[in-house]
């Protein structure tokens, strides 16, 4: 459903991520991780297959953080020694929880149990580096650490798409192979859709389309120039002077915002 959803749409589907980024729940979270993970997989040309057991690890890879997760974010307290061996173990323990219901798939177990081991052999649990590690793993922990990125905490504040951009082609150096940084890098563009941006006649609007054909990205204002919210949408093409990009906006709370209308959905 989810591999269905990302093809037929895109761009709504990448706007969940980025729309819904401020505080996610647990469970919106391991969505945004499995939508993450088909756009960089289908871009770094993994088969159809791969690709559906790698979105079903992604909804799996987390089931034994699930029940402290939310707990954990909300928390603006350092981790305790015993807090950071359940975060260390749970690779592993939601692979056994996994086997325990009889779900054995090879390649689905072992991305889920490499889904935190680093290239350079500093991940865990058990220090994999280099060709060791799947692609699947690094797709899916290259999805993970961009939604931690994006995602603000009790504990820290979050980046904005520029910062992560950023972070993310740094991890090309050693950390990750260095197609998979690029093809998330591509799929994301400079302002994915979901972003909220201010325009050059200081509109605020939000991003709905990547770049097609040296036009766009393309956005739908919600707010006028005098801070005062359009009770419809207006299509802005922001590669027209009048509507450059100048800043991406950062709010603490999202504007509320039609999401049926702004991706034309009824």
């Amino acid at each position: 459903m989810i591999d269905q959803m990302c093809q037929e749409s895109p761009e709504a589907s990448l706007a969940l991520v980025h729309l819904y980024s401020i505080e996610p729940t647990i469970h919106e979270q391991i969505l945004f991780y499995a939508v993450l993970c088909q756009f960089t997989a289908r871009r770094f040309g993994l088969d159809d297959k791969r690709i559906a057991v790698l979105i079903s690890a992604a909804l799996m890879a987390n089931l034994a953080l699930v029940p402290v997760a939310d707990k954990l974010n909300a928390s603006n307290r350092v981790l305790t020694d015993e807090q950071r061996a359940v975060i260390r173990k749970h690779p592993e323990r939601s692979v056994q929880a996994l086997k325990e219901a009889d779900i054995t798939s090879p390649l689905l177990l072992k991305i889920i149990a490499q889904h935190h081991e680093q290239a350079d052999g500093s991940g865990y649990p058990n220090g994999l580096s280099g060709t060791d590690i799947r692609g699947e793993a690094e797709i899916l922990a290259l999805a993970e650490r961009y939604v931690a990125m994006i995602t603000k905490r009790a504990y820290r504040e979050r980046m904005n798409i520029t910062e992560a951009r950023k972070l993310i082609a740094s991890l090309a150096d050693g950390k990750l192979r260095p197609a998979i940084p690029r093809a998330l890098l591509a799929i994301l563009t400079d302002h994915p859709p979901g972003t909220l941006v201010r325009l050059a006649n200081n509109e605020v609007a939000v991003i709905v389309r990547r770049p097609h054909r040296h036009r766009g990205p393309f956005a739908k204002a919600i707010i006028g120039p005098r801070g005062n919210r359009y009770s419809g949408t207006f299509e802005r093409d922001c590669s027209q002077p009048d509507f450059n990009i100048i800043n991406v906006e950062q709010p603490e709370v999202m504007p509320s915002m039609d999401f049926g209308l702004l991706w034309g959905f009824h």
